[in-house]
């Protein structure tokens, strides 16, 4: 059903809201927080990073209300798009957190959350390029991938969250660091949701 030859702008645009992310997420993950100034330059960049995919995703809807014809359903393109988006916006409210929290602490915990949700962005960019390609089918591994990570997340929660209570003593830190991992969690939860979409796509369409 598809033009294997031919580029689709559609999925063109799609990839390079993948690698918003992902360029993104290795940012996060590779930036250092020692001072209250870290805090603020990172949150700065995730800022940068959250508008040019919230520009990426207006030119789409542009391309979208402009086509007759798209390669897949509409609300199926939007959709995945929506949830790499979310991706995003979910990783920049965590750093907004951190300088919310002035937290300049980052344990182990965080360091395996984060480490997983850069391997999914990492999963979710190899999809989004076997998308362009046509080849849905091979999209399957890597959403299996994603949600592998988002599994494992599950536990880094669970018993992060119990170390918390049973070696913190400090109240107000507890809150903190509990807030943290639960939306890092949640940043997995969306990475999921990426995974979930396109094995929908794929349903429908391979």
């Amino acid at each position: 059903m598809f033009n294997r030859k031919k580029p689709d702008p559609f999925f063109e645009t799609l990839a390079k809201i993948a690698e918003n992310v992902q360029e993104a997420m290795h940012y996060a993950n590779d930036f250092r927080i020692q001072s209250l100034e870290d805090l603020e330059e990172i949150s700065i960049r995730m800022k940068k990073y959250e508008t040019d995919g919230d520009s990426l995703i207006h030119e789409l809807i542009v391309m979208l209300n402009k086509s007759f014809m798209t390669p897949i359903e509409r609300e199926d393109i939007l959709a995945l798009a929506n949830s790499m988006d979310d991706v995003l916006d979910g990783m920049e409210e965590c750093i907004a957190h951190f300088d919310m929290f002035t937290l300049i602490d980052i344990d182990e915990s965080m360091n395996t959350f984060i480490s997983y949700i850069v391997k999914s962005a990492d999963e979710i960019v190899k999809a989004m390029e076997l998308l362009k390609k046509k080849n849905l089918i091979g999209m399957r591994d890597h959403a299996i991938l994603i949600k592998d990570y988002e599994s494992k997340c599950d536990e880094v929660l669970r018993t992060s969250i119990k170390q918390l209570f049973l070696h913190e003593k400090d109240s107000i830190r507890i809150i903190k660091f509990k807030d943290i991992y639960e939306k890092l969690e949640d940043i997995a939860d969306d990475c999921q949701n990426v995974a979930n979409t396109m094995e929908t796509i794929i349903m429908r369409n391979a």
